[in-house]
């Protein structure tokens, strides 16, 4: 694992995928991101690239071929990303394409993530680098899993999200293969989706083309846990699995396929492009509050 801290935060960063696997915070000595447990969940904070969600029968078209990435892309669970800068202020790295990437995704692209600790923020940068002479298509997200109730004491209902300008948005429902359907229903009072154990009955929330740019964790009687600022993110997933102890919070710019998909990458709703030398940055952050 790679280690930063300042006067306020600590984390580490696991090399097999650059996932993010611990924030503590030293004044209470708190774990705020879940640990991963095989019960639920495995995971603590997947990157997401080239793709967000997964495809229509698995498979996208590109130039009339038929190629195929796995749910949420290549990086998550990748042993082979490289560390690009020590340990110091930051934790960085990258993965650049070969021949057998493009065997499942044609393009040519360096892709670097870089984490980032300002006062009691967590900065996630993104870049992605298109090094090839045609459009490069792709999407890319976030999607940190929060320790929740944080205390052992708390019970899951006691919390809340609060979109910040977020009032009534509409969630849109996934089909039993996790593709959006143009269903949507409605999941909050005002600007706070309060969190039961049947929330995610159905999967993920879907928040496309959302308003809001932060979303607060918060207990209803001890007030703002955390937020996740993702002002360069237009879409957000929210989801856990049913009765686990977390609540993820992931900043999307992309999502999963339409049920009524044509398999075009380049048509694929939410898909982001790039032309040749181009480079894409985004970044959200996490406060801990």
């Amino acid at each position: 694992m790679e280690q930063i801290e300042n006067n306020e935060l600590k984390i580490a960063v696991n090399p097999i995928g650059a996932e993010l696997s611990s924030i503590k915070k030293k004044s209470n000595q708190k774990q705020y991101l879940w640990q991963g447990d095989l019960e639920f969940w495995k995971s603590q904070a997947p990157v997401l690239f080239p793709i967000v969600g997964g495809l229509k029968d698995e498979f996208y078209l590109y130039k009339n071929k038929k190629y195929s990435v796995p749910k949420h892309g290549f990086i998550r669970y990748n042993p082979d990303l490289k560390l690009e800068k020590p340990a110091g202020d930051q934790i960085v790295y990258s993965y650049a394409s070969t021949e057998a990437t493009k065997k499942n995704y044609p393009f040519d692209f360096k892709f670097k993530i870089t984490y980032e600790l300002a006062d009691n923020r967590i900065i996630v940068n993104h870049e992605v680098k298109n090094t090839g002479d045609d459009i490069l298509y792709f999407a890319i997200g976030g999607h940190p899993a929060f320790n929740c109730p944080l205390n052992n004491q708390e019970s899951y209902e006691d919390y809340y999200i609060q979109l910040q300008n977020g009032h009534n948005t509409l969630s849109y429902v996934l089909n039993s293969s996790g593709l959006i359907t143009d269903q949507t229903k409605q999941v909050m009072e005002g600007d706070k989706i309060h969190l039961t154990t049947h929330l995610f009955d159905d999967d993920a929330l879907i928040f496309k083309n959302i308003k809001a740019e932060k979303a607060t964790l918060v207990h209803k009687e001890n007030g703002a846990i955390l937020s996740v600022n993702f002002s360069d993110f237009p879409d957000l997933g929210i989801w856990a699995k049913p009765k686990a102890p977390f609540i993820c919070v992931e900043p999307w710019l992309g999502y999963a396929d339409l049920e009524n998909s044509n398999h075009i990458l380049a048509e694929k709703e939410g898909i982001q492009s790039l032309n040749a030398t181009e480079v894409h940055h985004s970044s959200y952050t996490i406060s801990i509050l």
